[in-house]
């Protein structure tokens, strides 16, 4: 082979290696700039504040239905204003029928109020109330600890749940324990004071409603 040839296969043998090694080299300083840019012990990362939405607040007038979670549906009676300090203060004077109690809400701080359920919603509680109950193999504590939970949630549809898991489609004592009864009628009469102020049918109609679906019939036959 001539040597002319044989130089020039050494020089595109160098130039191929010199290549290489400039890529490696690339790619070793894309790492260490990487890792340079990852935050160390000493360095803290920079949180970036989230700004929050400002919250939706309702108008409620006189003699509306509203929900409070704690206590149930009650009727807006009065909307007032007092004077603490030199802050002017709008609140509303809320009744609750069920348990004999006047409650007052700051209508700046009415995020735990909520509007009735519409027909909509109603419809789909008694098809909740139609279904099987679900009943967990954990003690009755903490079972119970749930229920209570989701009675003073103010969701309709979770307090629906608890009076389909608790009722025993019985009017038996001894077939309830005290508090399994107790949590049983707490949810039951929440619910029905929701389905009187939502259909504006008789509190003796409601009940016929509500134990037609959970299947409790010939207890309200009884009742009469």
């Amino acid at each position: 082979m001539p040597k002319k040839k044989k130089a020039k296969k050494i020089k595109k043998i160098k130039k191929v290696k010199k290549l290489k090694v400039a890529n490696k080299t690339k790619q070793s300083l894309k790492t260490i700039e990487k890792r340079s840019n990852i935050p160390g012990t000493d360095e803290k990362p920079e949180i970036k504040k989230i700004k929050k939405q400002p919250t939706e607040k309702r108008i409620y007038n006189l003699k509306d239905f509203v929900v409070y979670p704690k206590h149930g549906v009650g009727k807006i009676t009065a909307i007032e204003k007092a004077k603490i300090g030199e802050i002017d203060i709008q609140f509303y004077k809320i009744l609750v029928e069920k348990e004999k109690l006047t409650l007052t809400v700051p209508i700046n701080q009415q995020s735990k109020l909520r509007p009735i359920s519409s027909s909509n919603q109603i419809n789909k509680c008694i098809s909740i109330l139609k279904t099987k109950p679900k009943i967990k193999r954990t003690m009755w504590s903490r079972r119970a600890q749930e229920y209570d939970q989701k009675i003073n949630s103010g969701k309709i549809y979770e307090l629906a749940e608890v009076v389909k898991d608790l009722n025993k489609n019985t009017d038996i004592i001894a077939d309830q324990s005290y508090s399994e009864r107790q949590l049983f009628e707490k949810a039951y009469e929440r619910l029905k004071s929701e389905f009187e102020a939502v259909l504006k049918i008789s509190p003796e109609e409601v009940q016929k409603k509500m134990d037609k679906a959970l299947g409790r019939t010939n207890i309200s036959e009884n009742a009469e």
